[in-house]
């Protein structure tokens, strides 16, 4: 008997240290820094990220001075599990064409943990400019489904929505909403499901595009390294981040 509660409690404490190593990388989150890996090209050494606090902390990356500030505000919603840093090198290449871009911490780096988070956001730094919302992967799921909320409700707080390797959630439709969509899907993604973002299509506006990056992969829209299931790019990260920066660039151009 006391050699089976041996075994029982070994069992039990390999069971307490597996379950902590699953749970720390999700429970404690690597720290919020800005400028470590973002840098793009020599036009961006001029872009100065900060990091404030509305509602929670999140990086705000503003178009350098000289720049003509252009009459919209981006707001990106990061994907899952990851930290909102990743986006900054693009965020850096939105300034310096004159976009303002705010990119949210959730807790946990999990959207799904407050989807409304741009209802602040938009209050206190929208200041009369068109809004458009952005996300990538789980962040961009949530974005969706934040939208289709407000619609619900008789609200339509943005002019434009960015999908980035996401779709809107099963139940989440945007379809009637006045807002124009760019679904944005890297050509070898094997982490988002292909067919679930044709499909999501028809929970969006019926002029909604969808733009393959030629090449690219899941964790291109993001500086936070290779993701487990991802497919293999045919072109550089440098290659993939430039037709990504293009296709929204030129989508907020049309707002």
């Amino acid at each position: 008997m006391k050699r089976a509660f041996r075994w029982l409690g070994l069992l039990l404490g390999l069971a307490l240290v597996f379950g902590a190593g699953w749970a720390w990388p999700i429970l404690f989150r690597p720290p919020l820094i800005v400028g470590q890996d973002a840098i793009t090209d020599q036009a961006t050494i001029g872009v100065t990220p900060v990091i404030e606090d509305a509602g929670g902390r999140l990086i705000r990356v503003a178009p350098p001075a000289g720049t003509a500030a252009k009459d919209v505000l981006v707001i990106i919603y990061p994907g899952g599990l990851v930290r909102p840093q990743a986006y900054e090198w693009l965020a850096r290449m939105l300034a310096v064409r004159g976009y303002e871009t705010l990119i949210p911490e959730f807790s946990f780096d999990l959207a799904v943990t407050d989807t409304d988070r741009a209802s602040a956001l938009i209050q206190r730094y929208a200041d009369g400019r068109k809004v458009v919302l952005a996300g990538h992967s789980l962040g961009g799921a949530m974005a969706a489904q934040y939208l289709a909320d407000e619609l619900k409700a008789g609200r339509e707080p943005v002019a434009g929505l960015v999908l980035m390797a996401a779709y809107p959630p099963d139940g989440a439709s945007l379809a009637s909403a006045k807002l124009k969509v760019a679904s944005l899907k890297g050509e070898f993604d094997n982490v988002a499901d292909a067919a679930k973002i044709a499909d999501g299509l028809r929970r969006l506006p019926k002029d909604s595009k969808l733009l393959q990056i030629d090449g690219g992969v899941h964790s291109f829209f993001g500086r936070y390294g290779p993701q487990s299931g991802d497919g293999v790019p045919a072109v550089s990260r440098t290659d993939a981040e430039r037709e990504i920066v293009n296709a929204i660039v030129s989508f907020l151009g049309r707002l």
